[in-house]
């Protein structure tokens, strides 16, 4: 179990799901110096028990971006050392090895998009919209909404939402990909947990190589990234969760390999 006492960040462990909720609902969850530090020492040291990660907003939204009560002038070094924080704390969402179910409701603006991008799967209620505003702030993204927003929904739309302050609902949401799943009012919290659930019984090796292999491939050259799928297939049909998958999809029985 993380040893880390947080303030702006409720946890609890549910099995083996971490319940991550951004915990500042009369702020619509907006992201403070404190809860980004928050949720990088979270996902500095998760609790050894976490196979999944459930992150979700408190209230009725799932974060409305930046704390701009917060903002206070800067000098230029200061502005790069705080932009490189938040990379590195996506970077560990994305790359940590923690598989992240977003359940997404309200507003995710900004900083709140960055953070649910990082996610691996998102599930999101009619009452989601979407948004980057920075541009209409005087300001530029930050937490690396340039690169990841950008490859789900191409750059070209990064840069409308950025000039003009548009935002996507729900249902455009689905059909760019911001989000995976559309549920009713109220239900993205236990679509959330059962593919929580679902994912939590995958072979850790499978999990594993979905997480780190792929985002690597999709930088490669096609020779380098169809090598580095041999490899990891190589690796993980080899295994004896892979012999013990097989064996079970033969005689059409279930498996969990969490228990």
């Amino acid at each position: 179990m993380t040893d880390h006492a947080f303030t702006q960040l409720a946890f609890e462990m549910e099995g083996a799901v971490a319940v991550l909720t951004l915990d500042r609902p009369d702020k619509r969850n907006a992201v403070s110096g404190v809860l980004i530090r928050e949720i990088n020492a979270f996902f500095a040291a998760p609790p050894k028990e976490a196979k999944v990660v459930v992150l979700k907003g408190a209230g009725e939204h799932f974060c409305a971006g930046l704390d701009l009560s917060e903002h206070k002038e800067r000098d230029v070094q200061e502005a790069l050392e705080i932009s490189r924080y938040w990379h590195k704390t996506t970077e560990m969402m994305q790359m940590g090895g923690l598989p992240i179910v977003a359940a997404l409701k309200g507003a995710v603006i900004g900083g709140g998009l960055e953070l649910a991008i990082s996610a691996h799967v998102r599930v999101a209620e009619p009452s989601t919209f979407y948004a980057l505003p920075e541009g209409r702030r005087g300001i530029f993204v930050g937490g690396g909404a340039s690169m990841r927003v950008g490859r789900v929904i191409g750059f070209g739309r990064v840069v409308e939402m950025m000039l003009t302050g548009r935002s996507y609902d729900a249902e455009d949401g689905l059909r760019l990909g911001l989000s995976h799943y559309l549920v009713g009012e109220g239900g993205a919290l236990a679509k959330a947990h059962a593919l929580a659930d679902q994912i939590a019984g995958n072979a850790p090796l499978a999990n594993y190589m979905i997480l780190q292999a792929l985002p690597r491939i999709g930088e490669m050259s096609p020779a380098e990234g169809l090598f580095a799928e041999e490899l990891a297939t190589a690796l993980t049909q080899t295994s004896a969760d892979a012999r013990a998958g097989m064996e079970a999809f033969l005689k059409k029985q279930a498996i969990r390999f969490d228990r």
